[in-house]
């Protein structure tokens, strides 16, 4: 396939893919083994996306985000792995930072990133997605310290306008939501179905206003996703007054290199959207091929930040913990520093926290051997603690 087929303009629809016989690069043995990997975790591309892999390459990073391997199937790590479920307060909703809520408003997506942390909810049993939003936003209602609300998946923006619309309307009929979040992956796997939808723009721009404007969430993971085609998505989306942000985890072969990271970066920046969060990628059933070191990671994003004007260079490296969002903040020769940025907790609010290195590391949890902790709530006398109820989560 050659992306040139999908030139600017020419109003052409991708065509979804679902099956690996589908994908005529893939040999009968090829296929027989993956089989075995779909039949567990779901798989979704389409032939715009699949015209970015370079198929002489076997190690392509385009082709690790959307092809399935067979290492997925080692059996590690957890379906939810941050314990988003438990955070559930109403059917499609999540409530685990006070200020901001999750509705989960679908579960497709345009592809199945393989990597991804919420392959649960693409299960047959799965029954955390609801499309009436009801009961989600009777929650919203009445819990005013909600001044932000994700709608999320799946993915947003694989649903009609005419379907999202209504969605949209009605949250921002919620007077104290001020920010509507959308996460998307769209504008890299079809930005046409963007750039294309003259009535996506118009809902924009009614519901996009100067003092509550809507988010665009988009996922960029590797700077060859962003083509002609993903360029002109994103300034549509910018044109019709949407703020546009980007975040991605740290994949192993996608991105696990400095210079990758740099440039995604760096083209973000050109274009108008700011890198947002790095997230060490999750320990999610599956993921073990894809998961970096935590240290390993960190060391790689500062290294791609170092080529980066302040502009490029505003992402933070995250972990998406059940407790929160830890940031991690730097390593010396025997110790490493995390800071919450989001708490489920209010005690856990800006709290600082300081590790024994451990290299071996994947995950918060990993790290065992506390050396101190500070909460803007301690006082000088107890700041410095000898034994760390941080050991509760871990």
């Amino acid at each position: 396939m050659n992306n040139a087929s999908f030139a600017h303009g020419n109003g052409k629809k991708p065509r979804y893919l679902n099956k690996l016989e589908q994908i005529p690069q893939l040999s009968q043995g090829e296929v027989k083994d993956l089989n075995e990997v779909t039949d567990q975790f779901v798989f979704r591309t389409n032939d715009y996306y699949q015209s970015l892999i370079d198929w002489d390459d076997p190690e392509d990073p385009i082709r690790k985000i959307v092809m399935p391997e067979t290492g997925e199937l080692e059996d590690w790590g957890r379906l939810d792995a941050s314990d988003e479920e438990s955070y559930t307060v109403a059917k499609g909703v999540e409530h685990k930072y006070s200020s901001t809520a999750l509705l989960l408003v679908n579960e497709v997506c345009a592809a199945y990133c393989r990597f991804c942390f919420r392959k649960r909810l693409f299960m047959d049993d799965n029954e955390e997605v609801t499309k009436d939003i009801s009961e989600g936003l009777e929650y919203i209602n009445a819990h005013p310290e909600i001044n932000n609300v994700l709608l999320t998946g799946g993915d947003p923006l694989i649903m009609s306008t005419s379907k999202l619309e209504p969605i949209i309307r009605k949250v921002r009929e919620v007077d104290h939501v001020n920010i509507i979040r959308i996460g998307t992956k769209i504008p890299a796997f079809n930005p046409m179905r963007i750039y294309n939808d003259p009535s996506l723009k118009a809902m924009l721009e009614k519901y996009s206003t100067p003092e509550k404007r809507i988010y665009i969430m988009a996922h960029f993971n590797h700077p060859r996703e962003l083509t002609p085609e993903a360029i002109r998505c994103l300034e549509f989306l910018l044109k019709a007054g949407a703020i546009v942000v980007n975040q991605t985890p740290l994949i192993a072969g996608v991105n696990d290199n400095a210079q990758v990271l740099g440039e995604l970066f760096n083209k973000l920046s050109f274009i108008g959207v700011p890198p947002y969060y790095v997230f060490q990628c999750r320990p999610t059933l599956g993921n073990k091929i894809y998961v970096t070191p935590v240290e390993q990671a960190y060391e790689i994003f500062e290294t791609a930040r170092t080529g980066c004007s302040g502009l490029a260079k505003r992402a933070r490296f995250v972990m998406s913990h059940s407790t929160g969002k830890i940031e991690i903040v730097g390593l010396t020769q025997e110790h490493i520093y995390f800071k919450y940025q989001r708490a489920a907790k209010a005690k856990d609010g800006s709290r600082f926290l300081v590790f024994k290195r451990n290299p071996n590391a994947y995950w918060f949890d990993d790290y065992v051997e506390a050396v101190d902790d500070y909460s803007l709530g301690d006082s000088a006398s107890d700041s410095r603690q000898t034994s760390f109820d941080i050991l509760e989560y871990v």
